[in-house]
């Protein structure tokens, strides 16, 4: 994971303990934290910082594809508040609506961005 991140900027104030439970409870079953390993859902590995619909390997909504957002926190806060709110006609059904979640969950990825940036 690069999971949702790479950006240091990210929502510093959240916990990544507490944004690694989200994960598991809430993420897990449909997105992977590992690139080029798509589920369900597409891959969260340096998600943050990159374009709506833009993962390879995984076959997006039209929606996604046409949305040209770039995942940065505000985006991604509203994003996972209201998945289909935001971008009408995504896959994506599940939503965070807890706002301490959304903020956790960024610092988590971030997080493990910043462990794999610097393995050998």
């Amino acid at each position: 994971m690069a999971v949702l991140g790479s950006s240091s900027t990210l929502l510093a104030a959240g916990d990544p303990s507490a944004g690694q439970a989200v994960f598991s409870a809430r993420c897990a079953a449909c997105h992977a934290t590992t690139s080029g390993e798509n589920k369900i859902g597409p891959s969260l590995a340096s998600i943050v910082g990159s374009k709506s619909g833009a993962v390879p390997g995984f076959d997006f909504s039209p929606a996604m594809k046409s949305a040209d957002i770039n995942w940065d926190d505000a985006n991604l806060d509203k994003f996972l508040a209201n998945p289909t709110g935001f971008i009408h006609g995504t896959k994506m059904f599940v939503n965070l609506p807890n706002a301490t979640d959304r903020e956790n969950l960024p610092s988590y990825a971030d997080q493990m961005s910043r462990v794999r940036q610097h393995r050998p």
